[in-house]
């Protein structure tokens, strides 16, 4: 038979797993003793549905969720969206009545999920970003970080007499900053069509007026991606990671631009275990120019004494 609580908590505990069972009916994890006695061990809520279905059908037809809930969309995710197929729920085909009055519902569904010109201008600024990040491979914590800036932006007024495009791109710059998966203004600025310099005006206005606590840049958030691009080994990565070590410890590193100095750093380990890469192939792994990356190396070879071999 089985006894509800009743058992010593220590009793529970000492339950060998292999005597564990699981109840589907009551929803009962039960332990069965060695002299064939049991007892319930917890009680699990039943978390499915409150309804039954039969068929895959009919367990579409009352199944009562939708999509995942995202800033990336209209209203988190969170709405109703009329379908564009041309059958009803049981499958069978619209007369062409029924199609005419589907088409009118989704044109006004359209026009009254974008009420305001806040809206039009959010729904603007999420498409440009989902284009951005496609052509960049932004991963989806940037994406929503990035229309989250955007989108307070945009409450506060921020946003007025400037374009969208830079806005967002800078809002993916500081996205980025913040999430410490780094990219240059350099980069991002190749995939849009703001320049550089608007795209840093934009940037530093958002980060004033919104106060955002962006990180500073590390050098060495840069080292990966730089020896990745250039198909460089671990040990390469681990030696351009405690060279920039040292260049901060030597106090070279203020003032510097943190790609520039992360690109020499990878451009002089790659010469000490012998897998060199040109300082042109270093300075486009890392969005930089060759003089930069060329500046970088001769002060970390004079600081730090480092000595690469000679080929």
């Amino acid at each position: 038979m089985i006894g509800y609580a009743h058992e010593e908590e220590s009793e529970h505990q000492q339950c060998p797993p292999d005597r564990v069972v699981f109840d589907e009916a009551s929803g009962q994890y039960i332990c069965i003793s060695e002299d064939g006695t049991a007892y319930v061990i917890e009680q699990v809520l039943d978390q499915g549905p409150e309804w039954r279905a039969f068929d895959a059908e009919e367990r579409a037809r009352k199944s009562r969720t939708g999509g995942p809930i995202s800033p990336e969309s209209g209203s988190a995710g969170v709405s109703s969206m009329i379908d564009w197929r041309d059958r009803d729920a049981s499958g069978r085909k619209l007369s062409p009545e029924r199609r005419a009055e589907a088409s009118r519902l989704r044109r006004w569904q359209i026009r009254a999920k974008v009420p305001d010109s806040l809206e039009r201008n959010l729904q603007q600024a999420r498409d440009i970003l989902n284009v951005l990040a496609f052509k960049m491979g932004l991963i989806q914590v940037i994406k929503e970080r990035a229309l989250q800036i955007y989108r307070e932006a945009l409450e506060k007024g921020v946003t007025k007499g400037r374009a969208v495009e830079p806005l967002i791109a800078a809002a993916i710059y500081a996205a980025c900053r913040i999430e410490r998966l780094p990219r240059t203004l350099d980069e991002i600025a190749s995939y849009t069509k703001a320049s550089k310099k608007e795209i840093a005006r934009c940037y530093r206005h958002l980060v004033k007026e919104l106060k955002l606590k962006v990180p500073v840049a590390d050098p060495r958030d840069y080292v990966h991606k730089i020896a990745a691009t250039l198909g460089l080994g671990g040990k390469v990565v681990s030696k351009a990671i405690e060279i920039v070590t040292e260049a901060k410890k030597a106090g070279i590193v203020a003032g510097k631009d943190p790609a520039g100095l992360a690109a020499a750093a990878v451009y002089l380990a790659a010469q000490i275990y012998g897998e060199e890469r040109t300082q042109k192939e270093v300075a486009a792994a890392a969005g930089v120019t060759e003089v930069t990356v060329r500046n970088r190396y001769k002060e970390l070879i004079q600081h730090l004494k480092i000595r690469p071999p000679t080929s």
